[in-house]
């Protein structure tokens, strides 16, 4: 049997590729991140692959504004992940996010103290990959990766 010489006709999986999101992912795990640094106009954090689940935790006393796109981030399309320490709970709370199942090619941070650079605000950041390209995603919005644009994203 002849090999075929046409390549356009391989297959890789995709976004909508459930095995993808079932099986373990690959460790992504990124720290120490000073939002605050960045001021304003936040800090994107880019995955390699397209992310099966993520997790962020908050190590500042300051609230971290979390959003999937630059333009969520300046247009109020985001949450906020509350400060570490809270002397009214009595010390430490619960800072960060649960497990989120989202497929997602990057976050963007941005300190909510912002103008107060003399206070580092930082982040952790845990997700699980998949081996799908984040070209995936590009591919499916044309106003760029993680369906930025999209309602509730920015």
């Amino acid at each position: 049997m002849a090999t075929p010489t046409n390549l356009a006709n391989i297959y890789s999986a995709g976004l909508w590729n459930v095995g993808s999101y079932q099986c373990s992912g690959m460790p992504y795990a990124t720290g120490s991140i000073d939002v605050q640094s960045y001021g304003a106009a936040g800090v994107k954090i880019e995955f390699p692959y397209v992310t099966s689940w993520i997790q962020i935790y908050n190590l500042s006393n300051t609230p971290v504004n979390v959003a999937f796109s630059q333009n969520g981030l300046q247009n109020n399309n985001y949450f906020t992940l509350r400060r570490a320490y809270n002397a009214v709970k009595g010390g430490r709370v619960n800072n960060n996010t649960s497990r989120l199942p989202l497929k997602v090619t990057e976050v963007w941070l941005s300190g909510s103290a912002l103008g107060n650079t003399a206070n580092a605000q930082y982040v952790d950041i845990v997700a699980g990959l998949t081996y799908i390209p984040t070209g995936q995603v590009t591919a499916v919005s044309p106003s760029g990766s993680n369906w930025s644009g999209s309602v509730g994203v920015g």
